[in-house]
């Protein structure tokens, strides 16, 4: 559910924008499938990750992929597939999706038990 939330708000804010990424030959993948580059899809997915992590679990958990979370945005920075505000964009939408999940999950156990039952 965490990452349909998350895919819905980045791609709305990537359409809805419409910046194209920064010039480079780096990528090319990116930059036929997905020429928007604002904000970055990246960030907000470990970002939302390092959120759920510090939410939902021990501590630790949360620095390492919030550490983890750093290194990909200074990659995509630094790889010239985003600017700098790409990923300080996608780092707020991946902790609003975040946070939003950690408001829905209570709605989401009740509506869909099923999802969340342990698979051993």
């Amino acid at each position: 559910g965490a990452i349909i939330i998350l895919a819905v708000l980045v791609l709305a804010v990537k359409f809805r924008i419409g910046r194209k990424r920064p010039e480079g030959n780096w990528g090319a993948i990116y930059r036929n499938t997905d020429p928007h580059s604002f904000p970055s899809g990246h960030a907000a997915r470990t970002a939302m990750l390092a959120f759920l992590a510090f939410a939902l679990t021990p501590g630790w958990l949360g620095w390492v992929l919030a550490g983890w979370c750093l290194l990909v945005c200074l990659a995509r920075v630094s790889l010239r597939v985003h600017y700098l505000s790409d990923v300080i964009a996608g780092i707020l939408v991946g902790i609003l999706a975040g946070w939003l999940v950690t408001l829905l999950q209570p709605f989401m156990v009740s509506f869909f038990p099923w999802l969340f039952k342990p698979l051993f």
